[in-house]
């Protein structure tokens, strides 16, 4: 075993205690609110920052969930945030594939208008015209279709099929594969640890849907969570309930359900990752030559 410097111990040993207060500054508000949305009306007036509440209950649960609205707003953003990350990663793939290819015509002005979206961007109140002359409003299409390519994760991937060896293209040309077969049978399987990482992010944006749904979605039946969680958060704030929701001879505080309602929308996305980790961990080295 090898000695170690006392300056490199100190050093490990404040690299370690520094990780441990920054993972406990992230996870403690998670804490508080998964707390928070547990507690008892008693338990909750008792502290004002909760970390493992008293006594239990589940009744601000049971009221969010009295109506249909939570739950059909949530199965709203699930659809949203599935197949409208579906529609990103295949615009996004297609887009990419082709600006990576040299031979592509008009690919150094195409490159330069969508960086030119990065710096400089319309507005809502062109984004709103179009939508509208599109006849998308109060339709799902309008939270996917207008923010199908986001221009920094399509950069992210033209790097990364222009670091793939071109070896691999003459070779499938060469046996007769064309420029979508390719695509779909060896740039996107070599490029699954970029696409679940783009996967990741635009579920993540989908999911967080909240301006765009307020924009364009004016029926109240087809709000997505984050827009429901919104009205929640205002009514309470404007003086619904303030002595507490009423539930038999109890009172549910406004903001354990506030609590519940945040722990609800935030939990599935959370579900999310572990699902992707494998492809961050594994097939790093796809894009390789193997010698």
């Amino acid at each position: 075993m090898v000695d170690r410097s006392i300056g490199s111990r100190i050093f490990d040993w404040t690299n370690g205690t520094l990780l441990v207060l920054f993972s406990l500054i992230t996870i403690v508000p998670f804490i508080h609110v998964i707390a928070s949305s547990f507690a008892s009306a008693a338990a909750y007036n008792q502290s004002s920052f909760l970390l493992f509440p008293t006594e239990f209950s589940l009744k601000a649960y049971s009221y969010i969930f009295t109506t249909n609205a939570l739950p059909k707003s949530l199965g709203i953003t699930i659809f949203i945030t599935v197949f409208g990350t579906l529609i990103c990663l295949a615009f996004t793939s297609l887009t990419a594939y082709s600006l990576s290819r040299r031979r592509m015509y008009f690919r150094k002005p195409i490159m330069f208008l969508i960086v030119f979206t990065i710096i400089f961007q319309g507005g809502l109140i062109p984004d709103y015209l179009i939508v509208k002359e599109l006849g998308l409003l109060d339709s799902y299409w309008s939270l996917m279709l207008p923010r199908a390519i986001i221009p920094f994760y399509l950069i992210i991937l033209i790097n990364f099929f222009k670091n793939l060896p071109d070896e691999i293209e003459e070779s499938a040309k060469m046996d007769g594969c064309g420029d979508l077969r390719m695509l779909l049978r060896i740039m996107i399987p070599l490029s699954m640890p970029a696409l679940a990482t783009l996967t990741l992010f635009y579920a993540v944006f989908q999911w967080n849907t909240y301006m765009h749904a307020i924009l364009y979605i004016n029926d109240t039946e087809k709000w997505p969570i984050q827009v429901l969680l919104r009205q929640i958060v205002m009514v309470s704030q404007a003086g619904f309930v303030e002595q507490g929701v009423v539930e038999g001879e109890q009172s549910i505080p406004p903001d354990t359900v506030k609590m519940a309602v945040i722990t609800v929308a935030t939990f599935p996305i959370l579900m999310v990752y572990p699902f992707l980790q494998k492809h961050f961990a594994k097939g790093v080295l796809l894009g390789s030559v193997k010698g």
